[in-house]
């Protein structure tokens, strides 16, 4: 298992985190004296597969064609063994509203929610501010069904509602959510176990986009989780409680807000990065997992029909 394709960059808007997870495996795979190589998912994978015959696919991809079930459709066909989530858990994590609808039935507490769509007719009706105001109230949260990594994500005030509305036009279908207050907390599973958990103070007004991949944004990291002991376990058997629902495998992170004294799962997370300022990476080193035997524990859970 020492040779390892990375697939790293591809169609997202997130494709320059992926290129700095791909390349901080990479860097860690050498040191390790694998033989690796980063890979762009374009329309000649399957060939560039079959050429190098890895071992394993080490997915790196972020956001959408990545995160969502398309590669792994193709890896599946390529019968090669990738790491993270297979096709149908893939898909399921990345459409926020369909991952929602299973943890409302399940009992898992998320923010309440309207789902919206965008066309020329309907943009800038409104109507839809009366329909906010009498099921959710504002400030609400904006966010395209289907990114990832807080990409176009807004806080909205009745203010300034159509003005980010707009900004989200290229979307056929956006969620509207109540904004919940409270502290961010986010745990990360390891295929069965729990790994930990580490609480995010962002200097911005959310965790966003900055406030994850930018040193300048100053976020900072508590970790131990400074919680009740229960709490503590409550939300990691939370997120253990979404990995298994959803069909999830490999790794995984959740993000919760905690808001008087009750956990909102905000969304789950089948590719975390694995950059330097990644939460995962962080997490493991703390239960005493250093970042090269997270990549190793990965390549080694691999495999085709996932």
């Amino acid at each position: 298992m020492k040779k390892i394709l990375i697939l790293g960059g591809g169609f997202s808007k997130e494709r320059a985190i992926s290129l700095v997870t791909a390349d901080s495996v990479l860097k860690a795979l050498k040191k390790k004296n694998y033989e690796a190589i980063v890979c762009e998912p374009d329309g000649n994978l399957i060939k560039k597969i079959k050429s190098y015959k890895p071992s394993v696919v080490f997915n790196a991809l972020h956001g959408r064609f990545g995160e969502d079930g398309y590669i792994q459709m193709i890896l599946e066909a390529a019968k090669v063994k990738y790491t993270h989530s297979g096709v149908v858990a893939s898909y399921i994590a990345m459409d926020k509203e369909i991952s929602k609808k299973i943890f409302i039935k399940n009992k898992i507490r998320v923010p309440k929610y309207l789902k919206y769509k965008l066309n020329k007719k309907n943009l800038f009706n409104k109507k839809i501010i009366l329909k906010v105001k009498k099921k959710l109230k504002f400030p609400v949260v904006i966010k395209p069904k289907n990114e990832g990594s807080s990409v176009n994500v807004y806080i909205c005030s009745e203010k300034n509602f159509i003005k980010n509305l707009k900004r989200l036009s290229l979307y056929n279908e956006v969620l509207i959510e109540e904004y919940i207050g409270g502290r961010e907390i986010q745990v990360a599973i390891l295929g069965k176990k729990k790994l930990g958990a580490i609480e995010l103070q962002p200097k911005r007004r959310f965790y966003d986009y900055e406030a994850k991949y930018s040193s300048k944004a100053a976020t900072k990291h508590i970790i131990p989780v400074e919680i009740d002991k229960r709490d503590l376990n409550k939300v990691m058997n939370i997120a253990l409680k979404a990995h298994n629902l959803i069909g999830c495998r490999g790794v995984t992170r959740s993000d919760f807000k905690f808001y008087k004294g009750k956990f909102y799962l905000l969304e789950i997370n089948t590719q975390p990065g694995m950059t330097n300022l990644s939460l995962v990476p962080e997490i493991a080193a703390y239960s005493g997992m250093n970042f090269i035997n997270l990549i190793e524990w990965m390549l080694k859970d691999a495999s085709i029909k996932r």
